[in-house]
């Protein structure tokens, strides 16, 4: 690991709007932990957080940012709501009482959290996301967990996120949605990108190119997907590992690795399916 760790690069978003390519995940940590957890962040060099009101530490993120003695148009926030807001009043009122937990004016980025296609009303909650943005109450507007079915239910009334947050790593590629994505020039970002548990970690394949680079296994898997472009948000809550994590850009992967590592795709039949998953 490098000494000196500077600001990830950034992504265009919207028009004025650009989102840093690493982030923090603050996923299942209270409030106590993000607002630790953030400040440490930002104070190394993150400018990205992500959050959700189903993780129950929004609070714990705004804390996070007033500890680190950042301007807010320094720090990038995004922010998810759930299904019980899903039509145009709903997220309003998600929106702000996300703005109020976070004690923050606006928010940067806000994502339907899961399609919830059994209630049928994600296309209102998108709406709803328009009508947020034309107001400035959020600068960005997306979706999180829309398969292919979903976003075209938007497509189709002229209705496009500006990003779709997955679950994606190299064991789970998202083909299918990536291609759509860069047809309709939608931006990716990844949760969960470094796995479940350490398995993918301790794959041969990502240790011998971990090796090659003198890096961690998760920095390769966490460059494997920046280097594509994907915005993505790893969690953790160690110093350490919050710097091994942000420090990714001072190295590239050849296209003969990053090939290789696109061989790792697999089927997994326990991820979470957005047609029968959500909240």
């Amino acid at each position: 690991m490098t000494s000196a760790i500077s600001l990830a690069p950034t992504l265009p978003l919207a028009p004025g709007v650009d989102i840093p390519l690493l982030g923090l995940g603050t996923w299942p940590m209270n409030d106590d932990e993000a607002a630790v957890a953030v400040a440490e962040a930002l104070r190394i060099g993150y400018r990205h957080v992500d959050t959700a009101e189903n993780y129950a530490n929004e609070r714990g993120v705004g804390e996070g940012l007033r500890r680190s003695g950042l301007a807010r148009e320094e720090v990038f926030i995004t922010t998810k709501f759930n299904r019980q807001w899903h039509s145009v009043e709903g997220a309003r009122q998600a929106c702000e009482a996300s703005l109020a937990r976070l004690g923050v004016d606006y928010i940067d980025l806000l994502l339907v959290h899961w399609p919830n296609p059994d209630q049928d009303r994600f296309v209102e909650a998108f709406e709803g996301l328009v009508k947020l943005r034309e107001a400035g109450q959020v600068r960005a507007i997306g979706t999180s967990n829309f398969k292919p079915a979903h976003l075209q239910r938007l497509f189709d009334l002229g209705l496009l996120p500006q990003l779709n947050q997955i679950q994606l790593d190299p064991y789970h590629r998202r083909d299918d949605l990536l291609a759509i994505h860069h047809q309709r020039g939608i931006a990716t970002g990844a949760w969960r990108p470094l796995g479940c548990g350490n398995a993918m970690l301790a794959d041969p394949l990502i240790t011998r190119i971990a090796e090659a680079h003198g890096r961690t296994p998760a920095q390769v898997v966490l460059r494997w997907i920046v280097q594509q472009g994907i915005v993505a948000t790893p969690k953790s809550a160690n110093p350490v590992r919050l710097a091994e994590n942000l420090d990714i850009f001072g190295f590239s992967l050849s296209e003969a690795e990053m090939a290789r590592l696109d061989t790792l795709d697999r089927p997994d039949p326990t991820m979470l399916d957005a047609d029968s998953f959500g909240h």
